[in-house]
């Protein structure tokens, strides 16, 4: 009965290792790509977030790469502001990859690049 349980938690050990050594090179690569420059993708993901109602808070560049931190706004009935979220704007081979962006403000971002 030891030897078994032994066996069992190996296996739920090994099976954790693979898996959190699996996930980051599945991440890799997903997100939605855009033969489009950086400043127009800025330009309509911040009218889409407006759109739908949530508040710009930072933007933080890093090189390529730039950061949007934003949240809910309290659509005017005075129950304060939702949780701070963020989306990643990466420029990878000329094209600009959003990383992390929900789908719903993913598709009209879709939208307004289209345009």
């Amino acid at each position: 009965m030891r030897a078994r349980r032994a066996v069992h938690a190996f296996l739920l050990v090994l099976a954790a290792l693979t898996l959190s050594v699996a996930m980051p090179a599945a991440a890799q690569g997903k997100g939605k790509h855009y033969a489009v420059s950086g400043d127009k993708a800025m330009e309509a993901t911040r009218v889409v977030l407006q759109r739908q109602g949530y508040e710009l808070v930072r933007i933080a560049r890093d090189g390529d790469t730039q950061v949007i931190y934003y949240r809910r706004g309290n659509n005017g009935r005075g129950k304060g502001k939702g949780p701070m979220e963020r989306m990643v704007i990466r420029t990878v081979n000329r094209r600009i990859v959003f990383e992390e962006a929900p789908s719903a403000i993913l598709v009209d971002i879709d939208f307004q690049l289209k345009l």
